[in-house]
């Protein structure tokens, strides 16, 4: 059972903008006003996988006071079908989305701001960069991706903030140096982060390592951004005597709830440790994409979060909690 309560509306897809050549802009008109949301929100959207509906969250993109929403989609291949349904939509397209959530707000007055983005992380970076140059405030941006050609929203940055912009490319040699940049920091600044779970891994290890307080350090992240790729694997619970195949395209938790399994959760992105399991045994690897335990817990195998890690290689025995 989900803890937060979602209240919903109905929406039309005002417009769809190819940002990179596989990251799409979509303008979301509302059936009601808004006020602008914060920095760091997020917007829920009802999307068809596999015939049946279910929800994505994407951050959204930019202030819009202009009373429309814009989000941005990278459509990826080994994803849970949510990306390749957003693809698919065309301008004129009926949605029902949510009201704004935010688990990723920005702080006011602080003395300075790292803004660190990995890839499509820039979806929530872009926007709090925009907020900051508006209020004036002390911030850099630090932007990596593999590839130049999947810069996002880099130019418009650019115009908007100027040096304050730094570009790290891989396939170019590009690496943050997280300890030297967390150094530069001015005392009580904060430091901000999204981007794929091994970003922010060696981000909270150069902040542990800093030793700065640790709610000086805040971070998002996305559930498919695993260190291995997406395969079937088999689910086997013995005190329910229950074994369920956990198709490549579905995350464990959908699966499990699929096949009248209780379970509980609330933001399925790996954060809040809800959703997370005993394990008893795993044949293959864990391939852990929470950010909820901590590299040590991880480590021991003993626990994992259905909503966006998977066993690769093989089958995992778990128990789930009475409900």
């Amino acid at each position: 059972m989900a803890r937060e309560i979602i209240n919903w509306q109905a929406a039309r897809l005002r417009a769809v903008r190819d940002v990179t050549s596989d990251i799409r802009l979509f303008e979301v008109e509302p059936s009601r006003p808004f006020d602008p949301p914060t920095p760091g929100s997020n917007l829920s959207i009802v999307v068809q996988v596999g015939g049946r509906p279910d929800t994505r969250s994407y951050s959204i993109v930019g202030p819009c006071t202009d009373g429309v929403y814009r989000i941005a989609v990278k459509k990826l291949p080994d994803s849970r079908g949510g990306s390749n349904y957003m693809h698919t939509l065309q301008p004129g397209a009926q949605l029902t989305i949510s009201e704004p959530g935010n688990h990723f707000e920005l702080g006011r007055d602080r003395p300075e701001y790292l803004l660190i983005a990995g890839g499509i992380g820039i979806t929530p970076i872009y926007t709090m960069a925009l907020a900051l140059a508006g209020r004036g405030a002390n911030f850099r941006l630090l932007y990596a991706c593999r590839k130049r050609e999947d810069l996002a929203f880099a130019d418009e940055l650019g115009k908007r903030i100027g040096e304050r912009l730094q570009v790290y490319i891989d396939e170019e040699g590009g690496r943050i140096d997280l300890a030297g940049e967390i150094a530069r920091l001015a005392p009580g600044g904060e430091m901000y982060v999204c981007g794929p779970i091994g970003l922010l891994e060696a981000a909270k290890r150069a902040w542990a390592a800093s030793g700065r307080p640790v709610d000086g350090l805040r971070f998002e992240t996305f559930g498919n951004s695993g260190r291995h790729a997406a395969e079937d694997f088999t689910v086997r619970i013995p005190r329910l005597g229950r074994e369920i195949v956990v198709p490549r395209t579905q995350s464990m938790l959908d699966a499990l709830e699929a096949n009248g399994v209780d379970m509980i959760f609330d933001c399925r992105r790996g954060e809040c440790g809800l959703c997370a399991v005993k394990i008893l045994e795993v044949e293959g690897v864990v391939d852990h994409r929470d950010v909820f335990f901590s590299e040590e817990q991880k480590a021991t195998n003993e626990a994992m979060c259905t909503c966006v890690s998977r066993a690769v290689g093989g089958a995992i025995t778990i128990d789930t909690a009475d409900r």
